[in-house]
């Protein structure tokens, strides 16, 4: 009974420490204005996502027009505009290269984005992907590919890029 009295103290501080450090491990430090901190690609109260290290993991491009929520599971199809395909779905190698091009800036633009958000229209395509805007600070990204000349508006039907010689369609 004598080494219980002596050993509890020492038990009792063993544990309050371990449980101080689990603490820390699992509750991150609140900021400098006494608010916990969101963990890196959370919401946001206004629905946009923060950037965070893991958004190339989290969103993949699979074309210029065309990307995917991995955390999700959600394949998203921007609403705004059409980009030229790429591979062998490409009809010319202008538009291959084209749309390689619209593919790449998509990549760096949502690398670059301190926030993006997929703002949904509520429709789903023939393949199953969700129609929505996407936005990278504020800005929509279908205008900003436009703007770039690596897309065109969407108008309701896939147009021909190329034309029979092989030429990107002005």
């Amino acid at each position: 009974m004598a080494h219980s009295k002596t050993l509890l103290p020492g038990l009792l501080a063993g544990i309050a420490a371990a449980a101080a450090v689990f603490t820390m491990l699992v509750d991150p430090a609140p900021t400098a204005r006494g608010e916990p901190t969101q963990p890196a690609g959370m919401e946001t109260p206004h629905g946009l996502r923060d950037r965070s290290a893991d958004t190339a993991a989290r969103l993949r491009v699979i074309d210029g027009d065309t990307m995917e929520d991995m955390r999700e599971d959600i394949i998203y199809r921007v609403v705004n505009i059409d980009t030229p395909e790429t591979g062998s779905r490409a009809r010319c190698a202008a538009e291959r290269a084209l749309g390689d091009q619209a593919t790449q800036a998509a990549r760096s633009m949502i690398a670059d984005a301190r926030e993006w958000e997929f703002r949904p229209t509520g429709r789903i395509d023939d393949y199953g992907r969700t129609i929505a805007f996407l936005m990278l600070d504020g800005r929509d990204f279908g205008e900003t590919l436009i703007g770039e000349g690596l897309a065109r508006p969407w108008r309701g039907r896939r147009e021909p890029w190329c034309d029979g010689a092989g030429n990107l369609i002005p």
